[in-house]
């Protein structure tokens, strides 16, 4: 029987939603390795909308399920729908709209709070020890909800390639271990059933983002 694995987007774009090359080197890793990817989100306003040339929040209001039907190409249900009884397996790709729609990280960080509907499902999975991929900042997600977990969002220290090193420390703040990993490595927790990778988090060549996610997605699979 194929793993059935589900896939929780957060809209469409990297400034607002999923971030596409990560949400699609999820699905294209599950598909390689004969696994079954059934994609949900929640129909939920967006915090806002980004417009991806300028940089900047424009006046237009959209639905995190309608704009994560994009990347799904149609095939996507209401997270509400959920049961993780008939699922395998958790995965959850980055992009800003983990920290603005799925949470509050992008505004509150450490003091942020998790949608409800997320944060059950997050819940449901790890207590039916079913295995849970995340990467990029999507590892807050964990941190937040399981205090002791061991993740990774790549390095902790600050640079040109590590622009995003700050999340590591307040990762640390909640009580969780980051373990730094370079871009193409994974981080598995076996206790919490975690595996975690970097992805954009670092500034790198797009093919190791996805080599690095495909690592995950095998080790998501091995767990399952």
């Amino acid at each position: 029987m194929a793993k059935r694995v589900a896939v929780v987007l957060a809209g469409c774009g990297v400034f607002d939603g999923s971030e596409v090359h990560e949400a699609s080197a999820v699905l294209v890793h599950l598909s390689r390795a004969g696994a079954q990817a059934e994609v949900y989100a929640p129909n939920i306003p967006q915090m806002h909308v980004v417009d991806h040339v300028k940089g900047q929040p424009t006046p237009e209001q959209r639905n995190v399920l309608v704009e994560s039907a994009r990347i799904a190409r149609g095939n996507i249900k209401d997270l509400a729908t959920l049961d993780v009884k008939g699922l395998d397996a958790l995965i959850i790709p980055g992009g800003f709209g983990v920290a603005k729609n799925l949470s509050t990280w992008a505004t509150q960080g450490k003091n942020c709070s998790i949608s409800k509907e997320v944060e059950g499902v997050l819940r449901a999975f790890h207590a039916a020890h079913k295995p849970i991929g995340l990467c990029c900042i999507s590892p807050v997600l964990a941190a937040k909800i399981f205090p002791g977990c061991e993740v990774t969002v790549g390095h902790d220290t600050e640079c040109e390639q590590w622009p995003y090193a700050k999340t590591a420390e307040a990762m640390k703040e909640l009580g969780c271990r980051h373990v730094n990993c370079q871009v193409t490595e994974v981080h598995v927790d076996a206790r919490n059933r975690l595996v975690t990778t970097s992805a954009f988090m670092c500034n790198a060549p797009i093919h190791d983002i996805h080599d690095g996610i495909g690592r995950m997605v095998q080790e998501v699979l091995r767990l399952a």
